[in-house]
């Protein structure tokens, strides 16, 4: 189990810097397992792809703008990346800094044009740095104001007004994420509605996507991989309409990889869904016994991601990686931004 073993060649100009003019606009290759064909086409006929009676799970995770600039009370500027909040009565959190010099504990902030200070505690396993923030009004208020909507490193520019709505899906409701869930991206609240009046029961999950989109795999052997854990809640309603689904022989098909770690990270031995909150690190490598999700709606992943190994767990390494070959063959737009893939 290599990293190497999950690496294409892609070029720099079919990794997508802005999403498609409209949502919904992308293209859509669908993958058929047990066929094993490969058929290229529109998102918007992905509505033909389902069936009467299939659940659709999705992450309504919402995107916080989690980019900080400013300068330290020396003068120094300093960039501030907001990962996960902790657990308390202030505002303090977990953070990336970025500067000439590693700020020590004690050190004063002042971001977002002075309407925003920090103060860095001790705390924090490297490189990460524990910051408390003070503001005159509500902190959620504040950040919505002066931060910057973080985009991967990929999409080589500065995020834009238009990033404030497009690199969210149209059902993003609970905040906390530091990245979208972006199979989620192409869906419109039209072909939301075209998938209901077909009979798909459509119902959500939260998980709050952390750093571990942005950070590559260190290791060679995938085995030695940790995951960063990531906040998740499944509610109580779609733990019963996804086993209801189940036992009735009937599809569950999830938006996202961030889903479908959800959901398989919350099954217990008899194979039913748990309702319930909590922190999940679970790495899907090829091997992996899949117990809810029996279809995959997924962007084109980076080479050598945690996120190309998860979906060809599901579909096959060999499959996934011939399907990329041909994407790139054919101009797919790769990676946030870019176009859909759809696993059956």
């Amino acid at each position: 189990m290599q990293l190497s073993d999950f690496d294409f060649e892609l070029p720099a100009d079919q990794i997508a810097q802005y999403p498609p003019p409209r949502r919904g606009d992308s293209r859509l290759m669908t993958l058929d397992r047990k066929r094993r064909r490969v058929q290229s086409g529109k998102f918007s006929d992905i509505v033909d792809h389902f069936r009467s009676g299939d659940v659709l799970v999705y992450n309504d995770t919402k995107v916080i703008p989690a980019r900080l600039l400013g300068s330290k009370q020396s003068g120094g500027k300093v960039e501030v990346f907001l990962v996960r909040r902790l657990v308390g009565e202030h505002e303090d959190w977990v953070c990336l800094t970025k500067c000439s010099k590693t700020p020590r504990p004690g050190t004063q902030l002042l971001l977002g044009n002075g309407e925003l200070e920090g103060e860095v505690l001790e705390g924090g396993e490297p490189p990460f740095r524990h910051v408390r923030f003070h503001c005159r009004s509500a902190f959620g208020e504040v950040l919505e104001r002066v931060g910057r909507i973080p985009l991967p490193p990929y999409i080589r520019r500065d995020d834009e007004d238009l990033d404030r709505d497009r690199y969210q899906t149209v059902f993003a409701s609970s905040q906390g994420a530091v990245a979208a869930p972006t199979a989620g991206l192409h869906f419109t609240e039209p072909i939301l509605a075209a998938l209901r009046e077909k009979g798909v029961r459509i119902v959500p999950v939260t998980l709050h996507v952390g750093l571990g989109t942005f950070f590559p795999v260190r290791t060679e052997n995938l085995l030695e991989h940790q995951m960063h854990g990531e906040v998740f809640t499944v509610p109580e309603t779609t733990a019963e309409e996804v086993n209801r689904a189940r036992r009735e022989g009937r599809r569950v098909v999830a938006l996202g990889t961030t889903t479908t770690r959800t959901l398989e990270y919350s099954v217990d031995d008899q194979g039913r869904l748990l309702p319930g909150q909590g922190v999940t690190d679970l790495f899907i490598y090829p091997g992996f016994e899949f117990r809810i999700v029996d279809a995959l709606v997924t962007n084109f992943h980076l080479p050598q991601s945690t996120l190309l190994v998860l979906v060809s767990a599901f579909a096959g390494r060999d499959f996934v990686l011939e399907a990329y070959r041909q994407a790139v063959r054919e101009g797919y737009r790769f990676f946030s931004y870019g176009d859909c893939m759809l696993i059956a």
